[in-house]
């Protein structure tokens, strides 16, 4: 049952997504350098030179947009090296990418993740309803409630709401585990929404492709969306200026030449956009009340499992 869930989900973002104008692509695994920035890949030789397992399509995504693809989406495997055996974090896990030419604000496509994610809630809940009832009578979960538009909590009223009940979060960092569990549990108590978007999050917890926030370029115009106070997905407005990206690129302390093909599309006069990249397993996982992502990947890879 849990598998056919899965399964729905994926049907699911796609049925969304298609009703959205959106085009699926499939992008290379194999790539010469980080997708994210920082040391969690796994390396191999490639013909003599070094490749790495890409950890997201998120370069080639953008790509495709400054391709004149102005929405596209991809489903397909994504690759962590992060020493992570906490409950929810896999090695290999399946990616909901997309990414989008954004008009006027990057809040365009705050609307179409959000009409997407109602879109796979509502329809869980309405054609999958056998599948939940044999889950849940295991493993006890809720509908997720939701707002009927987007629930928005901007990083300044998210810390005030956890400094207001008394909890130390870094202000121009990121949010610890517990302090993500007590802002969902705040979010729900205020807005009555356990599926919520934290936005503009610190410049230094974001990856060197972020937008920074022209008002002030120690946040970013990046966001996560939250299941009861759990990351399903993570997003921002990309860098779409070569010069930018070049100076971010070297803030970060990483080499140009593995991303010189990158840096080449966005000369081409891309058009800003902004995306985001859901763990597949991390929703069912949450979704369904599970005590562990392992329990929604069918073969889980984490750093101790590689077989069978």
């Amino acid at each position: 049952a849990i598998m056919r869930l899965q399964s729905a989900v994926c049907q699911l973002f796609r049925e969304s997504l298609y009703a959205q104008g959106f085009m699926e692509i499939h992008s290379p695994k194999l790539i010469p350098g980080e997708s994210e920035g920082g040391a969690e890949v796994f390396r191999t030789d490639y013909f003599g030179t070094m490749a790495c397992l890409a950890q997201s399509p998120q370069l080639y995504k953008q790509m495709a947009i400054s391709s004149d693809l102005h929405r596209v989406f991809e489903v397909g495997p994504v690759f962590r090296a992060e020493k992570s055996n906490t409950r929810r974090h896999l090695c290999e896990f399946t990616g909901l990418d997309l990414e989008m030419a954004i008009n006027e604000h990057y809040d365009e496509t705050l609307v179409v993740l959000h009409k997407m994610f109602k879109h796979i809630f509502t329809n869980m809940e309405e054609r999958f309803a056998k599948e939940l009832a044999v889950v849940r009578e295991q493993y006890a979960s809720a509908p997720v409630r939701f707002t009927e538009e987007p629930c928005i909590i901007h990083w300044d009223e998210g810390m005030t709401m956890l400094q207001e009940a008394g909890e130390t979060p870094d202000v121009l960092g990121d949010l610890s585990g517990a302090h993500e569990l007590k802002l969902g549990e705040l979010v729900a108590d205020k807005y009555g929404a356990d599926f919520y978007i934290l936005d503009r999050y610190p410049a230094a917890a974001r990856p060197f492709y972020t937008m920074p926030c022209p008002d002030d370029d120690r946040y970013t115009n990046s966001y996560d969306l939250f299941i009861r106070g759990q990351e399903i997905c993570s997003g921002a407005q990309r860098v779409h200026e070569p010069e930018l990206l070049k100076k971010q690129i070297a803030a970060k302390e990483m080499p140009l030449e593995p991303l010189a093909d990158y840096i080449t599309a966005m000369e081409h006069a891309t058009p800003p956009h902004a995306g985001a990249g859901i763990g597949l397993e991390r929703v069912v996982f949450l979704y369904l009340g599970l005590d562990n992502v392992r329990k929604a990947s069918m073969f889980p890879r984490d750093p101790n499992r590689i077989s069978p």
